[in-house]
């Protein structure tokens, strides 16, 4: 079972915050602004497996799925799978 939406926003705040370096707000462009690039996304969705024991397929994925923290959160709802 995946974890709550509250859950998967604070752990998708608190990575792009880690990957980007400074605190993130909910609608704030990570990919599109150029914030975060490619490579940083595939960062940011290990990261958000190993927090929250989940698995995100991503080879089904585009970077733009992971734009902000509300789309990081649809995408794991719509994607992701309860962890091993």
């Amino acid at each position: 079972m995946l974890p709550d939406s509250e859950m998967l926003r604070n752990a998708a705040r608190a990575a792009a915050a880690e990957l980007t370096g400074r605190g993130v707000k909910d609608s704030q462009k990570l990919v599109s602004s150029g914030l975060i690039d490619s490579l940083a996304v595939l960062k940011l969705i290990s990261m958000l497996e190993k927090k929250l024991n989940i698995v995100i397929p991503a080879e089904t994925l585009q970077p733009e799925d992971f734009d902000d923290v509300a789309l990081i959160v649809e995408t794991i709802e719509r994607v992701g799978r309860a962890g091993k």
